[in-house]
C-alpha cells in the first residue's frame, strides 16, 4: 500500500514538473526581447539626434512593435557588419534601409517591402562637368560599403574606368566629395536628398542625372530563423499602412 501511495505521489510530482516546465517555456517566449540592429548614420532612415536614435526605420519599428506587442533592443552597428551578425545569430533582425536583392536573399529572409528607393548620383555643388553617367569616364567615385550605391558603381567600373573609394558611413563619403577628393558619389535617393535639404542654406552637394537602379527596402532576419518576428513585422506593417500611421511617419521625414 505504501509503495502504491509513493508511486502515485511520484507520478503527480512528475506531472506537475512537466506542466510547470511548459508554463515556463510559454512565459519565456512571451517575454522575449529581440535584438534588432540598425545603421545610425543613414538619415532620414536612422540617425542619432539629441542623444536618441530616430528616423523612418526607427519610428516604423517602434510602431510595429507596439501594434504587435513585442519588445526589442536597438543595436547600432556599421551597415557592412549587419548581415554577418544576422547569419551568426548575434542579432535577431535588422532594419537599416537594406535593399532587397537576390544576393542577400541567399543569406537572409526579407519582410514585405516597406519603402521604394533608387540610387542617385551627387557631385560637389560647384561641379558642372558631371551631369550624367556618360561624364564619368576615368572619374573617382565614393560609395558606402555594402550598399546599393556601391554595387551600382561596381557594375559601371569597367565600362567607365572608375576608381572606386569605399567608406564605412555616409557622412565621411559626403565630406570626401564636398572636399573634391572624389568626383562623385552614389547614394540612395531619399538619403542624399535629405542630406541636401538639411544643407540648403549652405549647400555642398547637388544631385545630377536620373535616378538609377530602383529597389525596395526590407526588414531582415537570418535565413530560416525568427519566422515569428518576420510575421509580426509584416502584420504590423500592413496595419500601419491601413490606418495611415505609415504615411504619417514618412511625411515626418520626407517633406
Amino acid at each position: 500500500m505504501i509503495k502504491k501511495t509513493l508511486s502515485i505521489l511520484a507520478a503527480i510530482t512528475i506531472a506537475a514538473s512537466i506542466f510547470t516546465g511548459c508554463g515556463k517555456k510559454s512565459d519565456d517566449t512571451a517575454s522575449k526581447k529581440y535584438i534588432i540592429s540598425t545603421d545610425v548614420t543613414f538619415a532620414p532612415f536612422e540617425f542619432e539626434q539629441d542623444g536618441k536614435y530616430t528616423g523612418i526605420d526607427v519610428d516604423l519599428l517602434a510602431a510595429i512593435a507596439k501594434d504587435q506587442g513585442f519588445d526589442y533592443e536597438l543595436k547600432p552597428m556599421d551597415f557592412n557588419g549587419i548581415i554577418p551578425a544576422l547569419t551568426s545569430n548575434q542579432i535577431d533582425g535588422a532594419i537599416a534601409g537594406m535593399s532587397i536583392t537576390d544576393e542577400r536573399k541567399k543569406s537572409v529572409d526579407f519582410s514585405d517591402p516597406y519603402f521604394e528607393s533608387g540610387v542617385s548620383m551627387a557631385v560637389g555643388v560647384d561641379n558642372n562637368s558631371i551631369k550624367s553617367l556618360d561624364d564619368l569616364k576615368g572619374k573617382t567615385v565614393a560609395v558606402k560599403k555594402g550598399t546599393a550605391g556601391a554595387k551600382f558603381a561596381e557594375g559601371l567600373k569597367d565600362k567607365y574606368g572608375l576608381n572606386i573609394k569605399y567608406f564605412d558611413n555616409s557622412p565621411n563619403m559626403y565630406q570626401e566629395v564636398a572636399n573634391k577628393n572624389s568626383d562623385v558619389l552614389f547614394e540612395d535617393y531619399p538619403v542624399i536628398a535629405y542630406k541636401i535639404s538639411l544643407d540648403k542654406d549652405k549647400p555642398t552637394l547637388k544631385i545630377v542625372g536620373d535616378k538609377q537602379d530602383l529597389n525596395s527596402y526590407g526588414f531582415a532576419v537570418n535565413k530560416g530563423k525568427n519566422k515569428e518576428l518576420l510575421d509580426k513585422f509584416n502584420a504590423g506593417l500592413k496595419k500601419l499602412k491601413e490606418n495611415g500611421e505609415y504615411d504619417k511617419i514618412l511625411a515626418k521625414y520626407l517633406k
